[in-house]
């Protein structure tokens, strides 16, 4: 049908002032891409199922570490271009501080207790949000089990000298404890090194951590090698600190070692397991030890939990040509049933 000259101007009038109205109007819904950025990064835990126990890593945040400084044991050019390689900056390499919460159904054990404000305002002590966030709280922590004493792993224990895991006993061995807790080995230990670190200073700061639970009578020393708990077993590995050592987890067949500092930075020292760094006490046996635990790791597969591998710190290690190499733990949701 053909429409008359009249009506064939009034459809056009009638699409002409549809469109400006509904140009007129688009102003009026939102802009969505013009909101606020958040910058705030999501809560630290990551968690998985080891046989029958619940295993959470629960950041403490991260530090920022000059590492071309600190690392030794190749020459300094390499150790700056396996850093780059990793795409981690030599001088200012942001390292996770991770500790670890096993759930073994009938004991709440936290590995580590990461730095808490000893590093200053805004860097790591992230610790006590991410443990709420994860579902848990300080008070239900049953034991809490050190790796050793360095600041970062013993630094979130107490503050201002009150005990901030009010109802745990703190396991570290009977090493650890006689070399950090007596004051005469302070002149036993080398002086500043050339990076600036000074061993000396971690005495006085052990004490002060240690010094609440001490005092109620909650730290608890043993011999490496007993089972700690039912599952639970601490490892000797002497030589980052005199009394240093792993724990590990085993539930149904499954296994899960709980490293502390065997490793510092995972772009040098998988690659080249001879690189020390100045946080050692005896450079010597921890290298040793690195070695040791790498092949064995690589060798039989369990699960590997480390405190300075990039969070979650949850991976496998595998043997790569003359070297080694981390494999990340995959993002998965199954591991929780």
């Amino acid at each position: 049908m053909k429409l008359s000259r009249k009506m064939q101007t009034l459809a056009a009038s009638l699409a002409l002032a549809l469109a400006t109205a509904t140009t007129t109007l688009l102003p009026a819904f939102p802009s969505y891409a013009a909101a606020p950025q958040v910058r705030v990064q999501a809560p630290g835990y990551y968690r998985m199922m080891l046989g029958q126990f619940e295993v959470t890593a629960v950041s403490d945040g991260t530090v920022k570490v000059a590492l071309d400084k600190l690392l030794s044991g190749e020459e300094p050019q390499q150790i700056r271009r396996l850093l780059e390689n990793g795409f981690q900056k030599p001088d200012q390499a942001e390292t996770s501080i991770n500790t670890f919460l096993i759930n073994t159904g009938g004991k709440l054990l936290l590995v580590d207790s990461g730095a808490g404000q000893l590093f200053g305002a805004n860097v790591a002590g992230r610790l006590q949000q991410n443990l709420r966030a994860a579902g848990y709280r300080p008070e239900d922590i049953d034991a809490v089990l050190l790796t050793h004493v360095h600041l970062d792993h013993s630094g979130g224990l107490s503050a201002a000298g009150k005990r901030m895991f009010p109802n745990a006993d703190i396991y570290l061995s009977r090493n650890e404890a006689d070399f950090w807790l007596n004051p005469a080995n302070k002149a036993k230990v080398d002086g500043p090194r050339a990076s600036g670190f000074d061993q000396r200073q971690g005495f006085d700061q052990a004490q002060a951590s240690l010094a609440p639970y001490l005092a109620a009578g909650k730290v608890k020393t043993f011999e490496p090698g007993v089972e700690l708990f039912p599952g639970i077993r601490a490892i000797a590995t002497p030589g980052h600190t005199p009394g240093h050592v792993f724990y590990e987890a085993s539930s149904d067949g499954a296994r899960m070692q709980f490293w502390g500092d065997a490793v510092h930075a995972q772009q040098a020292q998988f690659a080249h397991p001879e690189i020390a760094i100045d946080f050692d006490v005896d450079s010597a046996s921890a290298i040793e030890q690195r070695r040791k635990a790498f092949a064995d790791a690589a060798a039989h597969g369990y699960w590997v939990a480390a405190a300075h591998i990039a969070f979650p710190g949850i991976g496998h290690v595998r043997s790569d040509a003359d070297a080694f190499a981390w494999e990340p733990a995959n993002y998965s949701l199954e591991r929780l049933n």
